[in-house]
């Protein structure tokens, strides 16, 4: 199973550069684990992209409709006194902002906090350089 980080989930929906890449990886091991606060950070990355105009209404909704199926199939890491404490330890020691610090702590506890081998799917450079220093295998073009 795979950690999947918003922007991977962008890259399914909406992210032209990433696509390919990210459906290829998803075909190969659908399991996913996600952390609970993703679908409004999704939300809120096609929100913005609908009010700057490159994507109508319309769009917008099917891209929503779409990451709202596709979160009946993956595991949800929920927010928990673990989360919370792991996030605030890895903000001391990388250079996260406090929703990626979130990110990488769901993804720790989906691990059960042996990440070695396990994927981590993310384009964001910040967070894929933290994650692999926890030990995450990085999943990214």
């Amino acid at each position: 199973m795979n950690f999947w980080d918003t922007s991977a989930l962008v890259a399914l929906g909406v992210d032209e550069r990433h696509r390919q890449f990210a459906v290829r990886l998803l075909e190969a091991d659908d399991r996913m684990a996600v952390w609970w606060g993703s679908t409004v950070e999704y939300v809120g990355a096609v929100s913005r992209r609908e009010r700057e105009g490159s994507l109508t209404t319309a769009e917008a909704s099917g891209v929503i409709q779409r990451l709202h199926a596709l979160s009946q199939l993956w595991y949800e890491v929920q927010p928990g006194q673990r989360v919370k404490d792991l996030a605030q330890r890895l903000l001391r020691v990388h250079p996260l902002r406090a929703a990626d610090s979130l990110q990488l702590a769901a993804a720790l506890v989906s691990a059960e906090e042996h990440p070695y081998g396990v994927g981590f799917v993310c384009f964001d450079t910040r967070l894929n350089e933290a994650a692999s220093r926890e030990g995450f295998v990085i999943l990214a073009p």
